[in-house]
């Protein structure tokens, strides 16, 4: 089997062709290195995928991607422009580039895709904003509150839109604060543990009250290849661990020792709290989260510290 797998360099991304490629599938993968984080680190993230891959170092909007594509199976569709607050201003325009033409561009070549099992794409809880209702199921209104959201919300509807109209058989996976080891360093318990680690000041946006849903990178990835293997439509990928900033931050106190911390204004486009209803991918797909959010902050703080 043929998979394909966008922003195969990232976080994410990387985790789900490595998973792949041990299952023994072939796996193409594409990263165009956005210089929104060290390309280093994501030349670290590939080094882990062996096998039967090919990479690409190419960008989705201007690559020949008949030749990335040619009898795919499986496509998950990674690769975006990430981050809440930095998706304000004159940036929106990369937004739409990178999460929504891109995405359109590659539906639009999925159409005549006769070997297409599935293409999973890779959504946000951020679509929801502060939403009406805990646990939030799929159901709920969304009413993303970042420019970042209505990128990802737009993404969501083209998927729904190429499904309905022409049978390209789409999965958007609405993940919840997705964490461990190859996070992004712009992400919290990223910072949070490097800080921790070097013995450097902690930022809090906030008074620290604000919850978030927490999902670990290993279920976020059996969660794409479950949606891969028999979902279709729009699925929360929750882990089912809600806490609050404040209470990570006591945890991770454990795990480092003391830490300094500083609290600075609430940033625009932050949700005072995520908290995803999962009845539905646990009754369609069989999806059952197993890290929790302890074991799972031990895990990614060991993975710190081999690249500090």
């Amino acid at each position: 089997m043929k998979c394909v797998v966008t922003g195969v360099a990232g976080f994410i991304g990387s985790s789900i062709a490595e998973a792949l490629l041990k299952k023994g599938y072939s796996v193409v993968g594409i990263d165009c290195f956005t210089p929104y984080y060290q390309r280093s680190l994501k030349e670290n993230n590939l080094k882990s995928l062996s096998g039967d891959f090919t990479f690409y170092s190419e960008d989705i909007l201007s690559t020949n991607l008949d030749r990335v594509l040619d009898e795919a199976e499986w496509i998950f569709h990674q690769a975006a422009q990430a981050g809440v607050r930095s998706s304000w201003g004159d940036d929106f325009s990369i937004y739409t580039s990178n999460n929504i033409l891109a995405t359109q561009k590659l539906l639009e070549k999925s159409k005549s895709l006769k070997s297409l099992k599935k293409f999973v794409y890779a959504s946000s809880s951020s679509i929801y904003g502060d939403a009406e209702t805990f646990p939030t199921p799929e159901s709920a209104t969304p009413k993303p509150i970042s420019p970042y959201g209505v990128s990802k919300l737009a993404g969501e509807h083209l998927a729904e839109l190429y499904r309905s109209e022409f049978g390209v058989p789409t999965v958007s996976l609405r993940y919840f604060t997705v964490f461990g080891p190859r996070q992004r360093p712009d992400m919290a318990f990223h910072k949070f543990i490097r800080a921790g680690l070097t013995n450097s000041l902690i930022s809090i946006y906030g008074d620290g009250t604000q919850e978030r849903d927490f999902t670990y990178i290993d279920d976020a990835v059996e969660a794409n290849i479950s949606a891969a293997q028999s979902g279709l439509g729009v699925y929360n990928v929750g882990g089912g661990t809600h806490a609050t900033v404040n209470q990570v931050l006591e945890i991770l106190g454990e795990f480092i020792g003391d830490l300094k911390v500083e609290r600075t204004s609430r940033q625009a486009g932050d949700a005072k709290k995520t908290s995803a209803d999962t009845t539905k991918i646990k009754a369609e797909l069989g999806f059952t989260p197993k890290w929790t959010l302890r074991d799972g902050l031990a895990s990614e703080v060991e993975w710190l510290k081999t690249i500090l």
